[in-house]
Parts: C-alpha cells; sequence; structure tokens
C-alpha cells in the first residue's frame, strides 16, 4: 500500500528526523509527556506508564538527540462488524511547546502510516484530547458515550424484573479469568473494543488507583450468578462531603447477557451504603438502561461525547474485512489528502457474505472524505446523516440509503477502554 501524500499535500520549514524511541529513551519519552500535558507523575503513575510503553511501537522526533515529538501505539485487535482487525491504538500522541506547527505530528504520523503498512494494521484508533486536531488526518469519530447518572437516593425503579441469581464480590486479582468470555461476547456484540490480555485487564480495566480522581477506592468487582457468570460491574466508591453531597459509586464497565442481569446488577449498585449517586462516566448510547428505568429523572443522561477515534489507513482492507448487513453496490468518491492510496473512485459491491472494493472510472455515486468514511465504519454514523448534514455529496439518488443499510449493526459501536 503505498503511503505517499495525496494530491494537494504538502508543508514547509524544516523537520526533525523521526525514528523509533529505543528502550532506554523511555525515561525520556516519559519528560516529554509530563511538560506536554502538564502533567507530574508519582513514582507509581510513572512506572505504569513506563509498562504500557514498552509494549507499545514508539516513534519520536528527534531534534540532534532531543526528543521534540512522540507518538506511541499499542498493537491492538479491534473488533469490527463480523469480526476483528489488527489496529494501531495510539496513545502518547506529543509535541513539544518548542515545536508546534513545524509539521512534526504530520510527519510522525506518515511515519506511522509507512508502519502500519509494513506491519499489515489497516486501522488506527485514539481517544483525543484535543478533537479539532484529527479529523485533518482522516480520523472519523465512530463511536460515542453517554455519561449516566443515578439518583440511587431511594430504590432504584425499573421496568425490568431483576434476575434474582446471587451477587457475589471476586478478587480484582482473579477477575480476568471470569470476566473474559463475557466481555468477548460483548466484543462480538458491539464493534469498537479491544481485546484483552491480563497485562490490559489489570492496567487499564483493574489499576488500583483511578488516574484521575485519586479520592476514589479500590476497584471491586461484582458478577451475578453461580459458576459462569450471566453478568459483571466494574466499579469503586467515594465518600460523600461535609457538605452534604452524597457517596459516590463510579460504575467503569457493566456487562450482561440479558435485560434481568442488568436489571440485578444496576439494582445492587444503586443500593450501596452510604452512597446517592450513581455515575458511569461511559455507557452505549442504546444502554438498555435507558429504557428498562422506570423514571427517567432518575436515570439521566448527563452528557454525550465522541469516543474512540478511527482512521482508515488502508480503507480496501478495512472495508472487504467488516460483515455487511445488507447488499449494496456504489461507486465512492474518496478524498484523502494524507495517504495516496486511499484517494480516488472506488466500487464498493457488498453482501452479506462479503465484499469487494476496487478503483474505477465509473462516475461516483457518493462522495466524502476519509474521515467521514472512518465514522460510517463500524456503524456507529449513517451516510445519509452525512448527506443531510453536507458532508457527503449523493450523485445518485438512493445511494446513501443503500449504503446505510449495508453497514446497519444490530449494536451501536462500543469503546469502553480508554487508552
Amino acid at each position: 500500500m503505498s503511503t505517499q501524500p495525496a494530491p494537494g499535500r504538502g508543508r514547509t520549514g524544516d523537520l526533525p528526523h523521526f525514528r523509533e524511541v529505543p528502550e532506554n529513551h523511555i525515561g525520556r519519552a516519559l519528560d516529554h509527556a509530563s511538560l506536554v500535558f502538564h502533567e507530574t507523575y508519582d513514582d507509581e503513575l510513572r512506572r505504569r506508564h513506563r509498562r504500557a510503553l514498552l509494549r507499545c511501537d514508539r516513534l519520536g522526533a528527534y531534534e540532534e538527540d532531543r526528543l521534540v515529538g512522540l507518538l506511541a501505539a499499542h498493537r491492538l485487535q479491534l473488533s469490527v462488524p463480523g469480526g476483528q482487525l489488527p489496529c494501531a491504538g495510539l496513545t502518547f500522541i506529543s509535541v513539544a511547546p518548542t515545536h508546534r506547527r513545524r509539521g512534526v505530528l504530520s510527519g510522525l504520523l506518515e511515519e506511522l502510516w509507512r508502519h502500519c503498512a509494513t506491519t499489515g494494521r489497516p486501522l488506527a484508533a485514539l481517544w483525543a484530547s484535543e478533537a479539532a486536531i484529527y479529523g485533518r488526518y482522516g480520523f472519523g469519530a465512530a463511536t460515542s458515550l453517554c455519561t449516566v447518572e443515578i439518583d440511587s437516593r431511594r430504590p432504584l425503579g425499573l421496568r425490568v424484573t431483576p434476575d434474582p441469581g446471587p451477587l457475589r464480590l471476586v478478587d480484582p486479582a482473579g477477575a480476568p479469568a471470569l470476566l473474559g468470555p463475557l466481555h468477548e461476547a460483548a466484543r462480538a456484540r458491539r464493534a469498537g473494543w479491544p481485546a484483552r490480555d491480563r497485562h490490559w485487564w489489570r492496567e487499564q480495566v483493574l489499576p488500583e488507583e483511578d488516574e484521575d480522581d485519586d479520592e476514589l477506592g479500590p476497584p471491586r468487582v461484582v458478577v451475578l450468578g453461580h459458576g459462569t457468570p450471566t453478568g459483571y460491574a466494574v466499579y469503586r466508591t467515594r465518600d460523600g462531603d461535609d457538605d452534604g453531597t452524597p457517596g459516590l459509586v463510579q460504575v467503569d464497565e457493566l456487562e450482561a447477557g440479558t435485560a434481568q442481569a442488568a436489571a440485578a446488577l444496576w439494582s445492587y449498585l444503586a443500593s450501596i451504603d452510604l452512597t446517592g449517586r450513581v455515575r458511569a462516566w461511559g455507557r452505549p448510547a442504546d444502554d438498555p438502561l435507558l429504557l428498562m428505568a422506570a423514571d427517567r429523572d432518575q436515570v439521566r443522561v448527563t452528557g454525550q461525547f465522541p469516543a474512540l477515534w478511527l482512521r482508515l489507513v488502508d480503507v480496501r482492507a478495512a472495508l472487504t474485512a467488516r460483515s455487511w448487513a445488507a447488499p449494496a453496490d456504489v461507486v465512492l468518491d474518496v478524498r484523502d489528502t494524507r495517504i495516496a492510496a486511499n484517494h480516488g473512485r472506488f466500487r464498493l459491491v457488498a453482501a452479506p457474505g462479503g465484499g469487494t472494493y476496487e478503483a474505477t472510472s465509473a462516475p461516483a455515486d457518493l462522495s466524502l472524505d476519509v474521515c467521514d468514511l472512518a465514522a460510517c465504519y463500524l456503524g456507529g454514523t449513517s451516510p445519509s446523516h452525512l448527506v443531510r448534514a453536507g458532508l457527503a455529496t449523493e450523485h445518485t439518488a438512493g445511494a446513501a440509503a443503500a449504503l446505510d443499510a449495508a453497514l446497519r449493526t444490530e449494536y451501536l459501536p462500543f469503546a469502553g477502554d480508554e487508552f
């Protein structure tokens, strides 16, 4: 796959040189990230970040021997409709304040595209600290999350009878082996989640301390059912304040195989003594809790935000690897100013059994930017919405609707693993 810039791509000014960051420069990388993100790492957090970087591919921008830009990539397997694909999960993306607007980020990403082509990763993904940056590099907001809060000062009213099975707390150290099958089932239902190994469970899902709120307690894991659980929740708690603010239950993750199992877990979380509020910072927009709540004044969506930003590094490989809900035969005119192989007109023939995607000189049925195609890829955005928003152009009536039907998924995509 060619990763040379497409027509219209250019840059000016002298650039640093780009190369892999060796293990003995990880200390420099952490110092650099601390400077850029205005953070001070205590010893434990520094050790945790070091462990993460050791498992990542690391690209650096160097001026002489000084690190002035950094990009790390987790080696992920991301769930997509019908399966999973290798994905570069970007993190620690940072440019020294002395080197902003000098093409450092562009250069790092161009190096990444080449690395993805070499290692066979058709996707790249990130959680954006500044959402305005990444659209121009071909990333689209492919999933969204809701923050949900429950007023638990009174019993939680639900329209679904909770599963009467037993609830039990389990040791977080042994939780990955118990919860792994449930998480894998959730990944099969919802695109957008990376696969987890024991390290990922321990470092990303169940760290002893919450990186963003040191007043929260250690992780707790509750499961429903005898033997193999039918649902689980990962949560932390915080005491109330002297001013009358009630204690908090923060839900980091909740997965259940049935609505009744979900109802049992939510009821438990809303009944924990000495708390009066449950906050789930990131839930899918189609979370059944929002329908099963008897009183939507008690269960409220307090925010909604883009979560996983996706880049189709190799559009052809990505489109031909996912499954399709309905047949479609459309010519797409895709604009990609960063990766030349993706730029141009291509005929997509999608069918429930698979699809093809080949260059063509035929007239376009639909024109759109590669970032908007990425937003549609997991099923979270429909091409028709893009047309109505003026972000895509339909040249053939019905083309967007046909692609809508082909891309549709039973569940909205969901990415609960922030990295």
